[in-house]
């Protein structure tokens, strides 16, 4: 057992960290995952400036990722779609309608020019042997481009996982300057889908988005959808207004999507309703509106670490500032080899060493006269001669020597230090070459990438403010049961799905609930309305517990957890004789239980005198014995008295006779409500 766990957690670790760094997670160097950097070298070692079938550039990768030809064939068309390094030719699917691509013997690519400048230097890219030993793919690609943030990418791997949304690819060089130069810089998201974003808690790269499509009122009836959000399709978009139609949520009558290569999806309100009223439902409800997390995960010296775009962006301008060092010290070195070989070549010619080997007749004597005669000359040598160089020279054919053109070689020799002049300039002044470079790229290719995105600051959207109040509910008093399901005549409601309703029983037990479908209520119920639960509800309560004792409180309803059952009462009490409104205190009157030897048989109590108390207290007892039966009266006001006719106060009198409530049945709890 030891050693089968033992054996799971190294195995279970490897994967993980395989996973993590060779799968999933993308490489802050070069903001590929493996199987787009092979991808990219693949259609690299495959260029010749015509277009080559997905097929053989998937046929061609396989030789370097272990991984079948469906998830490169896949992750192609996603790099593809991208827009940045590879060219289409064929249908590779739409971005907006989530149609997929067709099938990879169909459809041609290439890498862009982009691409070319920007992801490839041979001499400098660091190799290792491929998975099966026979090919040689790169560590990592010597990207001048701040790859990882203009993608955008999504990876889960054991343990994390990792979203970096898309930025525009124009606003990162100009944020790069805005580094170099030592100015302030924001960062902010550009979806291909285009939309609406508001980046109030992005947070650099920490928080997340809102995007919202972009709608267009046509008139009062019709409304059309013209951009997406990211991470959506047409499809998708209907599909979830379809569903807000049928639960009532959206008042749409017909919905038709003219998309092509633009987004058009026109929606026919229903009657009685306007566009201004649907517009806020759409984002409410549907996926005209979605909050997109960043969460940037990348792999850093073969280690996950969790940066913000800012610190992303810094990372990959410094690399750009290495990658121009390191280019420029390999063309000087170029240069310095060049000039070093033109002035060998110029003294072997020049001052005739080539004569010495003539009378030489072996190989080793031809070597030493070539040797001791260049030797003689070292004042000019550029660097020390090598027996590479002594080769070189001895390879030198005839008729290049005859036809030595002495001109044009001191020329070449004159070019190529003003070529390291300016190199060597460059490298002194290296923050302004890489700004220089920058600003290349921008004019070259900063037209082909507008910015798609508007951003803007949304103003929050009340979902229980638009909802549409279509729910409708009703109390059964025969079979007990509440809800919409429910066919009965006492509390009928029309409620949205964001209200609470509070139903409060003659055992004193309350709930706090969702609009019901069906739900059976304990006892009769007292009370059922919409409940608000900012404001709370206020009661008095007179009930008698088990030995006819009678209590009164006044409590507030405030605090609750929904669809959880409370008592107003004590749980070994009786049943609820009144529940008034706070406006509805008056006076109790109370028929005492009959006793032996009793003399007082009534009395009286004020419910205006009851103190607020906790819905769990017991309350004030309202009498010293045992209640029979209890009734309820409201003091009524007397009138101001104004003089009138006579036969008008005899009519008065008449009526302020028969304006006195009828007394209610202590036996009914409905006729005591509010």
């Amino acid at each position: 057992m030891a050693r089968l766990e033992s054996l799971m957690r190294t195995n279970f670790v490897e994967y993980a960290s395989y996973s993590i760094l060779d799968r999933a997670i993308p490489d802050l160097r070069d903001g590929l995952k493996p199987v787009q950097r092979r991808i990219l070298h693949t259609l690299f070692s495959m260029h010749d400036g015509r277009y080559h079938k997905v097929a053989n550039a998937i046929g061609e990768t396989m030789k370097l990722h272990p991984h079948g030809d469906a998830s490169i064939g896949d992750a192609l068309i996603v790099l593809a779609n991208k827009g940045f390094f590879i060219d289409r030719q064929g249908n590779f699917g739409n971005l907006h309608t989530g149609h997929p691509a067709a099938a990879p013997r169909y459809i041609e690519c290439r890498l862009t020019p982009l691409a070319l400048e920007t992801l490839f230097n041979e001499p400098l890219t660091e190799f290792i042997d491929s998975y099966d030993g026979r090919s040689r793919e790169p560590i990592f690609l010597p990207a001048k481009l701040p790859v990882i943030l203009m993608l955008g990418t999504e990876g889960i791997a054991v343990g994390m996982s990792t979203r970096i949304l898309p930025h525009n690819l124009t606003e990162l060089w100009q944020a790069q300057i805005a580094i170099l130069e030592g100015e302030p810089f924001d960062l902010l998201p550009d979806f291909p889908q285009g939309g609406l974003v508001d980046v109030t808690d992005y947070d650099d790269g920490r928080g997340k988005v809102e995007v919202r499509a972009h709608i267009e009122v046509r008139d009062a009836k019709h409304v059309v959808i013209r951009e997406i959000p990211y991470g959506t399709t047409t499809e998708s978009l209907i599909a979830s207004i379809e569903s807000a139609v049928q639960k009532n949520r959206v008042k749409v009558a017909s919905i038709d999507d003219y998309t092509t290569d633009r987004v058009e999806i026109e929606l026919s309100l229903s009657r009685g309703v306007t566009a201004d009223e649907v517009v806020p439902q759409l984002f409410a409800y549907t996926d005209c509106k979605v909050s997109l997390s960043s969460n940037i995960v990348v792999i850093d010296n073969r280690r996950p670490v969790e940066l913000s775009a800012g610190e992303a962006l810094r990372a990959t301008t410094e690399q750009l500032l290495e990658q121009l060092r390191s280019e420029l010290e390999w063309e000087r070195q170029q240069l310095l080899d060049r000039e070093h070989w033109i002035t060998l070549e110029q003294i072997f010619v020049e001052k005739r060493v080539y004569k010495r080997i003539e009378e030489a007749t072996t190989a080793e004597a031809v070597r030493d006269e070539v040797v001791s005669g260049m030797h003689e000359h070292e004042t000019l040598f550029k660097r020390p001669m090598v027996d590479d160089d002594v080769k070189r020279l001895l390879d030198l054919r005839i008729r290049r020597i005859s036809a030595y053109d002495i001109g044009k070689n001191r020329s070449e020799i004159d070019e190529i230090g003003r070529s390291l002049e300016d190199v060597a300039h460059k490298l002194e002044h290296l923050t302004q070459t890489t700004i220089d470079y920058i600003r290349s790229l921008l004019d070259q290719y900063g037209e082909n990438f507008p910015r798609r995105t508007r951003v803007d600051r949304f103003e929050e959207i009340d979902k229980k403010a638009v909802a549409r109040q279509t729910t409708k509910l009703s109390y059964d008093r025969e079979s007990g049961f509440f809800g919409s399901a429910v066919k009965g005549n006492r509390f009928e409601l029309t409620v949205s799905e964001f209200d609470l309703i509070l139903a409060v029983s003659s055992d004193g037990s309350y709930r706090v609930m969702t609009p019901p479908e069906k739900v059976l209520l304990p006892e009769r119920v007292l009370y059922c309305e919409v409940f608000d639960p900012d404001q709370g509800v206020e009661f008095i309560v007179v009930y008698r517990d088990k030995k006819k004792i009678a209590y009164g409180k006044r409590v507030r309803i405030e605090k609750f957890i929904r669809n959880r059952d409370y008592q107003l009462i004590k749980s070994d009490s009786g049943r609820v004789d009144l529940l008034l409104a706070p406006d509805q205190a008056g006076v109790v009157n109370m028929e005492f239980a009959p006793a032996p030897r009793q003399r007082v048989k009534k009395g009286k109590f004020d419910l205006a005198q009851l103190e607020p108390v906790g819905v769990t207290a017991r309350g004030s007892r309202l009498a010293p014995k045992p209640v029979a039966r209890i009734k309820h009266s409201i003091p009524k006001k007397r009138p101001t008295r104004k003089k009138t006719p006579k036969s008008k106060v005899a009519r008065s009198t008449r009526a302020s006779e028969t304006e006195d409530p009828p007394v209610p049945d202590p036996d009914d709890p409905q006729t005591r409500l509010f």
